[in-house]
């Protein structure tokens, strides 16, 4: 069964890092896009950043630009989101996500999703 797992999240202040990580299993991932998106507490779920399946093409949300990176593994089954320079409102519940193309993340309709890892930045 494929399956993503994102794990990484945790508690930071503001101005501090932290990296995400996404492990694909069940099925081959390295032809898919790959990427990341949020869900804030009473706010809905909203595109964070994607990688192509080659891992050449990148694209941000604006609110990101600058401090995030995303990037894919050697196998191409794993993609990160390094976080630099957090801030409070990047508070929020990541989920990691895959499709077919980077049109499927970009317009949220990934086929898989991860359960979702917590990020919690204090001011």
């Amino acid at each position: 069964q494929a399956q993503l797992v994102d794990t990484g999240g945790g508690m930071v202040q503001a101005g501090g890092s932290l990296r995400l990580s996404c492990a694909a299993s069940g099925r081959t991932f390295s032809n898919y896009a790959m990427g990341w998106f949020r869900r804030a507490p009473g706010k809905e779920r909203e595109f964070v950043a994607r990688i192509s399946a080659s891992g050449i093409s990148t694209r941000y949300a604006d609110s990101v630009k600058g401090r995030f990176t995303i990037s894919r593994g050697n196998a191409r089954n794993t993609v990160y989101l390094q976080m630099n320079s957090l801030k409070p409102e990047d508070t929020a519940v990541y989920y990691c996500a895959a499709g077919p193309s980077t049109g499927y993340l970009e317009l949220g309709q990934p086929n898989y999703w991860g359960q979702g890892t917590q990020v919690t930045v204090s001011s």
